[in-house]
């Protein structure tokens, strides 16, 4: 690869190079030094020595061999996340200087579901010539939209912190060098399907989505901090999660479902048929507020593509 003779220098020590960062990278995602030698088109002996070679140069144990494969000690999770970081932060660098590559620059978004920022996303791209770009959004779990802003998959994550979240993820945040950027300060609303009983209402109470599927997206084995929906830890009749939005629209129609949201709706990507009505809740619920903002790393300058999407952003938002 372009980057397998540049060395990284430490006083007092022999130099690793981007080829054994990229060799370790590549075991931890196969799980194996056979599939990762597969993969690389490298011998298994050649792997070995490398990793060897590199736990040596860093005084710590990556991995742990066994019959099943590989397994990352909590020191080599660090160290894979650092080594992921110095390929992306290099393979940017070759992007955007070395004219004698033919690279497109990359600019992604990952962010909670929200409709209102793939909407930004779309006139982003038809308003601009993005020829020269790999472009990317993502619609994700909460803590996927955290870890690709970290890791440099996305130069922009859409979160929202509440009274209830913004420690554990403020904590997380700090963590991956990240920092939130508030955008908008929203009330609770439920958003349901226009054929709902509850449709005509001009509010609604948590009594009277009793006996309704209150519909959640998938955060897997993640805490409820990491939860889409405010109110996430009320004492609900019946949940259902889901992954994607299309699933949740048609649960909000096959089953009455609903669910608690900003009440930010593009209808343009949406469709009409749904409705988000304010949701009545305890004045003293400090859970019922919600302030959406994006993500980025820490003291970095943002791309003219990063920027125009925030500008898209506050437009649309602006008008609603």
């Amino acid at each position: 690869m372009y980057y397998t003779c540049l060395k990284i220098v430490r006083k007092g020590s022999t130099a690793m190079t981007l080829q054994q960062l990229s060799y370790a990278i590549a075991i931890s995602e196969a799980g194996s030094l056979n599939k990762a030698s597969e993969v690389l088109y490298v011998s298994q002996p050649s792997l070995t020595e490398s990793v060897k070679e590199l736990e040596k140069e860093l005084g710590i144990t990556i991995f742990i061999r066994s019959g099943r494969g590989v397994t990352l000690t909590p020191e080599g999770s660090d160290f894979i996340l650092y080594a992921r970081q110095v390929i992306n932060d290099y393979s940017e660098l070759v992007e955007r200087f070395d004219s004698s590559r033919n690279f497109k620059k990359k600019f992604g978004v990952s962010t909670q579901h929200y409709s209102f920022a793939v909407k930004a996303f779309v006139e982003l791209v038809r308003d601009n010539d993005t020829s020269s770009y790999e472009l990317a959004i993502r619609e994700t779990r909460t803590q996927e939209v955290i870890s690709d802003v970290s890791n440099l998959k996305s130069e922009i994550g859409i979160i929202y912190l509440s009274e209830f979240n913004k420690r554990a993820i403020g904590k997380l945040l700090r963590a991956a060098d990240l920092e939130f950027h508030p955008l908008i300060n929203c009330d609770a609303y439920v958003y349901l399907w226009s054929g709902h009983p509850l449709a005509k209402k001009k509010s609604i109470t948590f009594e009277d989505l009793k006996e309704y599927p209150c519909l959640s997206f998938e955060q897997g084995d993640s805490s409820f901090y990491y939860a889409e929906e405010i109110l996430s830890t009320k004492d609900y009749s019946r949940i259902i999660k889901a992954c994607d939005r299309a699933t949740i629209l048609n649960l909000m129609v096959g089953l009455n479902g609903y669910t608690l949201c900003s009440g930010i709706i593009c209808e343009e990507l949406n469709g009409d048929d749904y409705l988000a009505i304010p949701f009545n809740a305890d004045e003293d619920d400090s859970e019922s507020k919600m302030q959406i903002g994006y993500i980025t790393r820490k003291n970095t300058v943002p791309s003219r593509l990063g920027k125009l999407y925030i500008e898209k952003i506050n437009e649309y938002l602006n008008k609603h």
